[in-house]
């Protein structure tokens, strides 16, 4: 029953029961005091009806809100009638969901951004130690022949290296939580590309001592529309990870590129441990770890895949991982091949 016509009812009973009932008590038809029964149980029945109708919800609205202004949205509303007062609790129930959902979100972000400072600040600190050290032993002459001052400069280099990777990475997380990730896109043809990237990676995999392989059967007229600075972050972090994960010897990485239909697909695999079945669908996730105890002794800021996944999906393709638990991982992605729009003759 809708809010105005409650109050009308009620003022109806108000003013034109005492009135009716005077009129019958003055007629002889109704005692006094029977009268007087009736205009006092009408009174209370509408005085409970007032107080159930109005005065309580408000009184509900009312502490609601203030257990919102005192931070508290542990609460449920429910609108008991279906009037102007019902859909206002019922608005105000929708507003605390969103304000509990959006507070949930701040402390869940906030969570995962202390998270990945404390852990680039752990990655951060290693490289920066084996600086100090290697540094300590140049200036106090430790590097005396040529061959050992040329091994510590080297590693002095190659850990400085990591040091800007991490601060890139950081840098490149907090473009993506606003949305802003810097693309260029331009047409790759994929043969030539991922040649480049599989030669670059070689070297990288020789130097670590880890075995690496390549194959493309991508024709040489094959083409996708990507930005190529953006697409060796996505090889690089994927690669990246492999190795981290490498627990064999010799360890082994490959790259395939295949000719899928309309989409060009790339399997990035290693032997390293693998994946359970169960965290298959979640290694995307940011921060998120298969066994923190065992990961964090191995450094990574724990965004790695997720900024893979969000640069694909950004370029309109599709990403996922397949794994045989202690023996490895395979990374899949997929990316629409362009095609030339044909003119009509």
């Amino acid at each position: 029953m809708k809010l105005f016509t409650r109050l009308a009812i009620m003022f109806l009973i108000s003013t034109v029961l005492p009135l009716i009932l005077l009129h019958l008590m003055m007629s002889g038809k109704i005692r006094y005091d029977t009268s007087m029964f009736l205009l006092v149980a009408a009174g209370f029945l509408l005085l409970s009806w007032v107080y159930s109708s109005i005065l309580r919800p408000l009184d509900e609205l009312r502490r609601a809100t203030q257990k919102i202004k005192d931070g508290d949205l542990d609460f449920t509303l429910e609108a008991e009638n279906v009037d102007e007062i019902g859909q206002l609790t019922q608005d105000f129930e929708e507003m605390r969901l969103r304000l509990k959902e959006s507070q949930e979100e701040k402390l869940r972000s906030d969570r995962e951004s202390k998270e990945l400072i404390s852990n680039i600040a752990h990655d951060l600190k290693t490289p920066l130690t084996a600086i100090q050290g290697y540094s300590e032993g140049i200036l106090d002459g430790v590097a005396s022949s040529p061959e050992r001052m040329e091994k510590y400069i080297r590693t002095i280099y190659n850990k400085a290296n990591d040091m800007a990777r991490l601060i890139d990475e950081l840098n490149f997380y907090s473009k993506i939580e606003t949305n802003r990730i810097p693309y260029n896109f331009a047409k790759l043809c994929v043969r030539e590309y991922f040649d480049d990237c599989a030669e670059e990676i070689g070297l990288d995999m020789e130097g670590k001592g880890i075995t690496f392989s390549y194959q493309n059967g991508v024709d040489a007229d094959i083409t996708v529309i990507a930005d190529p600075e953006q697409l060796r972050r996505v090889i690089n972090n994927i690669v990246g990870n492999s190795v981290k994960y490498i627990d064999k010897k010799p360890g082994s990485i490959s790259i395939r590129v295949s000719d899928v239909g309309d989409f060009i697909q790339c399997d990035i695999a290693d032997n390293g441990r693998g994946v359970a079945k169960k965290d298959l669908t979640r290694i995307f996730e940011r921060f998120y770890r298969t066994d923190a105890s065992r990961n964090s002794s191995l450094g990574g800021s724990g965004i790695g895949l997720s900024i893979v996944k969000k640069i694909i999906e950004d370029h309109g393709g599709r990403i996922w991982a397949s794994s045989e638990e202690g023996q490895g991982l395979t990374i899949h992605f997929q990316l629409r091949k362009y095609v030339e729009a044909r003119t009509a003759e």
